[in-house]
């Protein structure tokens, strides 16, 4: 662990800042909107903003790294991002701020991907659980972290974007340092829609389900709990505790989905989040204790959703197809990240603010009648199955490329599917003349940053 934490504390570090602005950004936002009475819609539009930028990254976030090279397309986005927080100080015209807000997801999508390919490159086979499992950990801390920095200063002031923009700044000085070369370049894989839709429907009925309820969480609960008479350091507390929730169940998580029916897991825990959401969504007043404790157990099985569903999905689908799985996974729940928010502020503004864990428990009972164990065939099932559970963040913190992270993915298989393949040269027409011998000059890698993209560090 010592040496897995020596060789990627940098990478861990980008991506622990990058979380830290991400989580204080979309809390402030919500909470800046709340003290102006602005419609929940709004706030809501802007989430769903950040989640559509975030799926438009996954797939021109390949391009701008093969043009440009892994540095300087990190080092782009996070300009454009630090810029784009800074503009929403600038500008107090909401249609701007959700413009700016796609830009924001956009560009750290991009950041994921150059981040997940330098850790898949560096990373050994055998190490790669280990590897993903401090990239998780990274991730969820840096969540909780930027609610937490609400506590220490809870003016909604400019100073709050300055942090955010400040964190963007810090990821780029470990990448930008790095004397390594750039990893191999990755190219995203075919996703097969139609495929998995008739192989793996309830699984991504599953991830369609917590797209729409994580979505709606992270855009609308802080407007909630500020509703609900809040000050700014306690909804930071409680953003916090929520958030932290998510990191503290998936280990236990991980024991019962390796020694229990996966399907019957997600709909006992659809069922637990639909009951633990229904006091918070029948109360319009509730008490400090009870809206903490509450939200605390919610947010417990809410976060359980998604890697049980990445788990059960691939039990079901062969090795060679697990990296097309992951993107479809993704992409669909980017897609419930963000609708969900959109249908939450819509009936948050008209039947109030307890309406966003009425949604919650909707959601979560839509689930119970969708999953359906008996239904299970095992036709496809794998032989290996179950497959080991990995923790897994679920908050659109990673990329497609984080297949090539997956132990449950073979790593021979990423290098086929998703490895930028360099054209043999054509054999050139034989001749009497002695071949040219010369020594070639070893190309810049400043001038050709991919050029040497297969050599590892």
């Amino acid at each position: 662990m010592r040496q897995i934490w020596k060789s990627f504390r940098a990478l861990y570090f980008a991506s622990l800042m990058m979380l830290i602005g991400s989580g204080l950004l979309s809390t402030y936002l919500a909470l800046r909107l709340a003290a102006d009475n602005v419609d929940s819609l709004w706030v809501g539009a802007l989430m769903a903003a950040n989640y559509f930028g975030l799926v438009l990254g996954g797939k021109i976030g390949h391009r701008l790294i093969a043009r440009v090279g892994h540095i300087r397309a990190y080092a782009t986005c996070a300009g454009i991002v630090g810029a784009a927080v800074l503009g929403h100080g600038l500008i107090d015209w909401l249609p701007a701020w959700i413009v700016l807000r796609m830009i924001v997801g956009l560009g750290m999508m991009c950041q994921y991907m150059v981040i997940e390919s330098w850790l898949n490159e560096q990373a050994d086979a055998k190490q790669r659980g280990v590897v993903f499992s401090g990239y998780m950990i990274a991730s969820y801390l840096g969540l909780v972290l930027g609610q937490l920095i609400l506590v220490m200063h809870p003016h909604l002031g400019l100073e709050l974007l300055m942090l955010v923009a400040l964190c963007f700044a810090l990821c780029l000085v470990p990448v930008a340092m790095t004397r390594r070369i750039h990893p191999a370049p990755l190219h995203p894989a075919p996703m097969e829609p139609r495929f998995f839709i008739k192989r793996v429907p309830q699984s991504l009925s599953t991830v369609l389900g917590a797209g729409l309820i994580v979505g709606s969480f992270y855009g609308l609960a802080p407007l909630y709990a500020s509703q609900q008479g809040l000050t700014t350091e306690q909804v930071g507390l409680f953003m916090g505790s929520c958030i932290f929730a998510g990191l503290l169940v998936q280990w236990p998580l991980g024991w019962l989905s390796d020694r229990y029916d996966r399907a019957l897991l997600i709909r006992c825990f659809a069922l637990c989040l639909a009951i633990t959401a229904l006091p918070l969504a029948i109360m319009a007043q509730v008490p400090l204790e009870v809206l903490f404790v509450t939200g605390f157990f919610c947010s417990l099985v809410q976060f359980c959703l998604y890697p049980l569903a990445v788990a059960f999905s691939n039990d079901h689908v062969e090795g060679d197809r697990r990296v097309s799985l992951t993107a479809m996974l993704l992409v669909t729940y980017g897609i419930g990240a963000s609708v969900g928010p959109l249908l939450a502020g819509v009936v948050m503004k008209l039947f109030g603010s307890q309406m966003l864990y009425a949604f919650f428990s909707l959601c979560a009972l839509i689930l119970v009648w969708r999953i359906r164990p008996k239904a299970v065939t095992n036709l496809h099932q794998v032989d290996d199955a179950p497959l080991h559970h990995v923790a897994m963040p679920d908050s659109m913190s990673s990329s497609p490329l984080v297949a090539a992270l997956d132990p449950r993915v073979d790593e021979q298989v990423v290098q086929e599917q998703m490895q930028v393949s360099v054209p043999d040269p054509e054999p050139e027409p034989a001749t009497d003349e002695p071949a040219n011998e010369e020594p070639q000059e070893h190309p810049d890698p400043d001038e050709h940053p991919h050029d040497l993209s297969r050599a590892r560090p």
